[in-house]
C-alpha cells in the first residue's frame, strides 16, 4: 500500500480499553476475533446477511462484517462476551436461550443474544409479532425459531430483572 499501511484506534471492547495499529480495511469482526481473540463473534455469510457477527457498537446492533474496526474508533464495542455479568453471571436473555432452548449447533446464538440484547433494550414489553420481525434479521438453520421466540418473550416477561447490555 502506498498511501496508509495502518490506522492507530482506540476502542473500548466490554469495558477494557484497547489500542492498537490496523490496516483500513480490517473489519470489526476480524479485529475482535483476531486482534482480540474475542471468538465469539461469529463470521457466517460475511454479507451481513446471518447476523452471526452481531456486536453493539455504543449501544446500537450492527453487523461487524460490514463495519470496518477504524469505523469503531473512540467507541465501546459489546460482544456477546461482554453481556454476562462480572462474575459470569449470564444475563437475562443468555439465559433465557438457555432455559428455552434457544439455540441448538449455537452457531448463531451470539448474533441472536446481541440482537435480542438491543431490541429489548428499544422495546422491552413487545408483541409476539414485534419478536418475529426483530428476529428476522437473524438466520438459524437449525432451531425452526420456536425456541427463540419462546427465549425472547420469557427475556421480555422476566418480572424485576432488567435486561443486559453490557459494561457501562
Amino acid at each position: 500500500m502506498t498511501d496508509v499501511d495502518t490506522v492507530d484506534i482506540h476502542v473500548r471492547v466490554n469495558g477494557t480499553s484497547r489500542r492498537a495499529s490496523v490496516p483500513p480495511r480490517l473489519t470489526l469482526a476480524d479485529f475482535l476475533r483476531v486482534n482480540c481473540g474475542l471468538t465469539g463473534t461469529h463470521l457466517g455469510c460475511e454479507h451481513g446477511v446471518c447476523g452471526a457477527c452481531t456486536v453493539l457498537l455504543d449501544g446500537e446492533a450492527v453487523r461487524a462484517c460490514l463495519v470496518f474496526a477504524v469505523q469503531a474508533h473512540d467507541a465501546e464495542v459489546t460482544t456477546v462476551e461482554g453481556l454476562a455479568g462480572p462474575d459470569g453471571e449470564l444475563s437475562t436473555v443468555q439465559a433465557a436461550f438457555r432455559e428455552h432452548h434457544g439455540l441448538q449447533c449455537g452457531f448463531c446464538t451470539p448474533g441472536f443474544v446481541v440482537s435480542v440484547t438491543a431490541f429489548l433494550a428499544e422495546n422491552p414489553k413487545p408483541t409476539d409479532e414485534e419478536i418475529r420481525e426483530a428476529l428476522t434479521g437473524n438466520l438459524c438453520r437449525c432451531t425452526g425459531y420456536q425456541g427463540i421466540v419462546n427465549a425472547v418473550r420469557a427475556a421480555a416477561d422476566t418480572a424485576g430483572t432488567t435486561v443486559t447490555e453490557g459494561p457501562a
